[in-house]
């Protein structure tokens, strides 16, 4: 298999394709990447024909941050016949590994968005028939590869597959969430989705529960604050504007006028850091640095504005500027993302394993 299949959001291809070819190339895979702009997709071609097999077994998924899925394309049909598509496509999957899964999915874009209807009851007569032909398990397994059909027009789509334990759960990567009706903003979202996808749902009982103690960094009026409020914490909201009335009612938070950048916890009793203000990445960066290296908070979760240019340059600078900050405490793990909620952003999850390894029930 020679081509990898990279979703993305649009207008970001050209990041997601430099950074698939950068991790590739440090990776022993070379090839290039081949991206239109505001397709939201990017195919790399390997230069040898295992590689991209490879690559969706080795390189890490959680580590890409641009790439919202990541899949071996097995084959392209650009010509179905629109009285019958099965046919065609269940000849083109013979030869595949068994899968445990379905998705029919398309770009995010708005022709993407048009077939989404068509996609939805496809599904099923598909899942059908290729269960009848022995290339889906008769039931849905996350022990499995799950095979993917990728439209980009009513007849014309690729065909392939991602490895349950190395890509994104989420259909088209994207985890559906709706928007609370007593939410401050829609931010609220942001930090909700970054939770979906940085922490283990078995974990959650554990990480995101009443009793542990929270900073908002720039919090009004609230988006993020009310994600905290709504699983139990207690929360210290910074900010010099106002914040939501109805958060404020709750009891769980207190807000103190005043920056930022500056303010420091008296105890060391915050478990999460959260930051969603705008400012340059340097700054933000320095200021996660520091808490975390004087062990203000035990993890952090904060977005990084991109700047029009560079954005995928200017992102993994100011990662590696993070992480050099951390090496002198060590044992942090760092994990960015743009997220669909995002816009010029990625959002970063910073924690260490030994700390949440002591928050979860002894067997």
């Amino acid at each position: 298999m020679k081509q990898l299949l990279i979703y993305c959001r649009p207008g970001f291809e050209k990041e997601a394709a430099a950074e698939i070819q950068d991790r590739a190339g440090q990776f022993g895979c070379p090839g290039f990447a081949r991206a239109k702009d505001d397709s939201g997709f990017v195919i790399y071609e390997c230069f040898q024909p295992d590689d991209a097999d490879l690559l969706a077994r080795k390189l890490l998924f959680r580590e890409l941050i641009f790439a919202r899925q990541m899949l071996v394309v097995w084959a392209e049909l650009d010509d179905l016949p629109l009285d019958d598509r099965i046919s065609p496509l269940l000849e083109a999957a013979e030869g595949m590994e068994l899968c445990g899964d379905i998705r029919v999915e398309t770009p995010d874009t708005n022709d993407g968005k048009e077939l989404s209807r068509f996609c939805r009851k496809f599904t099923v007569p598909m899942r059908q028939a290729l269960r009848g032909k022995g290339l889906l398990t008769r039931h849905e397994t996350r022990h499995r590869p799950v095979l993917h059909l990728f439209f980009m027009a009513n007849n014309h789509v690729i065909l392939g597959y991602s490895y349950s334990f190395n890509n994104s759960p989420f259909h088209m990567g994207i985890p559906r969430l709706r928007f609370p009706a007593d939410a401050p903003s829609r931010s609220s979202l942001k930090l909700e989705e970054a939770f979906h996808v940085f922490i283990p749902r078995e974990e959650w009982e554990t990480r995101l529960t009443s009793g542990l103690k929270a900073v908002d960094l720039g919090a009004a009026p609230g988006g993020w604050t009310y994600q905290l409020v709504s699983r139990g914490m207690m929360v210290t909201a910074i900010d010099n504007g106002p914040m939501s009335p109805s958060l404020m009612d709750t009891g769980q938070v207190k807000h103190y006028r005043e920056d930022g950048f500056t303010w420091r916890p008296a105890r060391k009793n915050t478990y999460w850091l959260v930051c969603d203000m705008v400012e340059k990445p340097a700054r933000v960066v320095a200021t996660m640095a520091d808490w975390l290296v004087n062990e203000d908070c035990q993890e952090a979760m904060f977005n990084l504005k991109l700047p029009m240019k560079k954005r995928y340059g200017e992102a993994v600078y100011n990662l590696q500027q993070l992480k050099d900050k951390l090496a002198e405490l060590g044992g942090f793990h760092v994990q960015a993302k743009q997220l669909y909620h995002d816009r010029e952003e990625i959002t970063v999850h910073v924690y260490q394993p030994r700390k949440v390894a002591k928050l979860q029930p002894k067997e």
